[in-house]
């Protein structure tokens, strides 16, 4: 992923978003050439000149500070989620990164562990999106017209976003299918500003953006959130109307090492 750009787009977007009096500025006239705020007018409350900003915007300028960063954030009322993106985006770490993992799997301990949850479903995610692994009842939940061993095949390993935007068996899955799209595509922005040199994840991106022009609007707003928690509904085809409460808590990458 092309870092400088995406931070290009995020700023645009967001400055987009805000109109002068939403920010304590007054508007003269009723005709302005661009939506939302003026480079200059988002320099003004950021404290940082004009130059400085546009070149932010168009990918020029890299290496921003923090208090650089807070104030441009600050300006564009960014939530906490947007602020660590922004910050992702605009400053990568210098440090050389690591070559992106090649598919993996889940461990044997975490696949005991979900083995043992056999009242609620349990779904194991790589950072990608992909299926590493399922319990019955997971399998059940939000892939039963899928073979229940498809996570132990990487070539036909079921991803998450994919079947969201290009199984109709999914789509009809969700009541909220527009809201769920949403959620998906913001925790996917997360996903690929944190890791911007992951090919694999570059790869699903430009599929789905390929394949869906649903998912293509939504990945041009540059929606950013994660979704850690909350409640989901389901319109389950055998056993009807269901609403979960959901928690998704963060494993050791397959890089990290036990004791």
């Amino acid at each position: 992923m092309d870092a400088p750009a995406e931070l290009g787009s995020f700023l645009r977007t967001r400055r987009a978003g805000l109109r002068p009096e939403d920010v304590g500025l007054v508007a003269y006239g009723t005709r302005r050439r661009v939506p939302g705020l003026r480079r200059e007018e988002l320099a003004q409350l950021a404290g940082v000149s004009v130059a400085y900003y546009t070149r932010l915007e168009q990918g020029q300028s890299t290496g921003a500070s923090d208090g650089v960063l807070d104030a441009i954030a600050r300006a564009l009322r960014l939530s906490p989620d947007e602020r660590a993106h922004l910050s992702n985006l605009a400053r990568p770490p210098r440090a050389a990164r690591r070559p992106a993992p090649r598919a993996g799997s889940a461990r044997p301990a975490t696949r005991r562990l979900i083995a043992a949850m056999d009242g609620v479903p349990a779904v194991v995610l790589d950072r990608r999106f992909d299926v590493l692994a399922w319990n019955p009842l997971g399998h059940a939940l939000i892939a039963g017209h899928l073979p229940a061993d498809a996570p132990e095949r990487p070539a036909a390993r079921p991803n998450t976003q994919r079947m969201l935007f290009l199984d109709p068996h999914t789509r009809e899955l969700y009541p909220d299918w527009p809201g769920e799209a949403r959620r998906a595509v913001s925790s996917l922005r997360v996903a690929a500003g944190a890791h911007p040199d992951d090919r694999r994840l570059a790869e699903l991106i430009g599929e789905l953006s390929m394949r869906s022009l649903e998912f293509a609007a939504l990945w041009s707003r540059h929606p950013v959130r994660r979704c850690a928690y909350g409640t989901k509904s389901f319109h389950h085809p055998l056993v009807g109307p269901l609403e979960l409460d959901f928690e998704m808590t963060r494993l050791p990458d397959s890089g990290a090492r036990g004791c």
